[in-house]
């Protein structure tokens, strides 16, 4: 499935959000370990391709947690405690596929916080030890993601516990809002190259999308940088789990059937964040949708480069904005899209992997290999 906008606009909120984040920028510049993740250049798979260049920001180097989540989630709780002063004695909780719940587990320990991370039961045994290694309780529901996000607000509202999730509704959209500038980090860092002070050095940016939180706030980020100059941008999402499409063709947040879950576990969601898409509605350029077998290709591709290009450990999600660019490429159904987006030999095109193997045995079934050391 796919959807072209014709005509784009400004996402509503991009000064607001802009100064937002230059706050978590700042803010992230002060937490121990913290770098700027790697950009690499791929020639050889953008030659395979049949595009002029293909960068890709690699996220799997982000404080040693494996995943960019923590960007929003660790500025967000600083911004709670800092509207909050002297409320030590706090419990955050969230929801989670597993990146994100790591991430609120580990920004709440470095405060001397409690943390309650609610899962699907279906999420990986890797995932889940990964948030109880970082010191938090881990509530298992059986339904999916979105019964895990209706779990942590009702804790949250009985007992008195701050809830830290990045999709938005009505009556909760501030710390969204957070979490969506503590994104902006990570898309700064490309300046000034290939994010230039006056024109990005990059045609078309890939962006995956669960509930559209990360994907709303990159969208502003180049609206806000470049306005008109902006690069295109599409979004793209499981086949089986596409609710910022479906939200997008209907004008506002509906509920899918996400029964069919798909293997992009951080993309697993059935509803989309209300704020996000009103960003992302008439802000990007195309949504399409791609099978799960394009994700396991990019993860292999990644993995096992040709001619020099660097090698990218990406997990199932992390892979998505790659597996969307091989898709494109590839699929006749696609062409409408490719067209539109005027993907051709002279495209200079950006992806980000958003997380590393953070199901290693998984990645290690998809590779035929065990994840580099």
């Amino acid at each position: 499935m796919h959807h072209l906008v014709v005509t784009t606009r400004p996402p509503p909120r991009c000064r607001e959000l802009a100064a937002l984040a230059d706050e978590a920028l700042a803010f992230h510049r002060t937490l121990p370990g913290y770098a700027p993740t790697p950009l690499h250049d791929l020639p050889a798979l953008a030659e395979d391709l049949g595009v002029a260049s293909l960068r890709l920001k690699d996220e799997s180097h982000r404080f040693d947690l494996n995943a960019f989540k923590v960007l929003g989630a660790s500025f967000a709780i600083h911004r709670w405690m800092a509207d909050h002063p002297g409320e030590w004695r706090v419990t955050f909780t969230t929801a989670t596929d597993g990146n994100h719940g790591r991430a609120v587990a580990w920004a709440a320990r470095r405060l001397g916080a409690e943390a309650v991370v609610f899962i699907p039961a279906h999420a990986s045994p890797a995932r889940i030890a990964a948030i109880e290694a970082e010191g938090a309780t881990v509530e298992l529901v059986e339904e999916g993601y979105d019964a895990a996000v209706r779990a942590a607000h009702e804790a949250a509202a009985s007992e008195g516990w701050v809830a830290i999730q990045d999709t938005a509704s009505p009556g909760y959209e501030e710390i969204p809002e957070w979490i969506a500038a503590g994104y902006w980090t990570h898309a700064t860092e490309l300046e000034p190259l290939p994010h230039g002070p006056d024109a990005p050095d990059v045609d078309l940016v890939l962006l995956h999308a669960g509930v559209g939180t990360w994907a709303a706030a990159i969208a502003a980020y180049y609206w806000h940088r470049y306005g008109e100059r902006r690069p295109r941008i599409a979004i793209v999402e499981p086949s089986t789990a596409a609710c910022v499409l479906a939200g997008a063709l209907t004008g506002r947040p509906v509920p899918i059937d996400a029964s069919r879950r798909t293997i992009m576990a951080g993309l697993d969601c059935a509803l989309a964040s209300s704020t996000a898409l009103a960003a992302l509605h008439h802000s990007v350029d195309a949504f399409f949708t791609i099978d799960d077998r394009w994700s396991l290709a990019a993860m292999r591709r990644l993995a096992m480069p040709r001619a020099g290009d660097p090698q990218v450990v990406a997990g199932e999600s992390g892979a998505a904005g790659l597996a969307g660019l091989l898709a494109l490429t590839s699929e006749a159904a696609l062409e409408p899209v490719r067209r539109h987006l005027s993907l051709d030999d002279t495209s200079r095109v950006l992806v980000w992997s958003t997380e590393g193997a953070t199901d290693p045995d998984h990645w290690a079934e998809v590779v035929g290999r065990p994840v580099p050391a």
